[in-house]
């Protein structure tokens, strides 16, 4: 991608089409709910080594469904912010079932 993109509304759709291959999908998933349940043992044991741990399952699997089954650059190195950010809004849309109708939106058959 040659120029940034001026906005997150126009971030959107573009790191949605970043994620077209369901296995890359799946893989942010997996990483996603993993890191989340790093976070959890973090609160519970109040040991450190869980931030990392979820930093590292969070971005392990999404960077691997990038670089072997989409083939792109990870949205994260030019828009650290809101990849997260979006990451996190992509799986709240999956949980709540809602996650196929936006990726139609932005042209990516679910």
């Amino acid at each position: 991608m040659a120029e940034r993109l001026p906005s997150y509304s126009a971030f959107w759709p573009y790191y949605l089409r970043e994620h077209a291959q369901p296995r890359t999908r799946a893989l942010h998933f997996f990483g996603t709910s993993l890191a989340l349940l790093c976070l959890v043992l973090l609160i519970v044991t109040g040991s450190w080594w869980w931030l990392l741990a979820a930093l590292v399952s969070g971005y392990l699997f999404a960077w691997i469904g990038h670089f072997f089954v989409e083939h792109n650059r990870p949205a994260t190195f030019t828009y650290p912010l809101w990849s997260l950010f979006s990451d996190f809004r992509m799986y709240g849309l999956w949980v709540s079932g809602r996650l196929e109708d936006e990726l139609r939106r932005a042209g990516v058959q679910p």
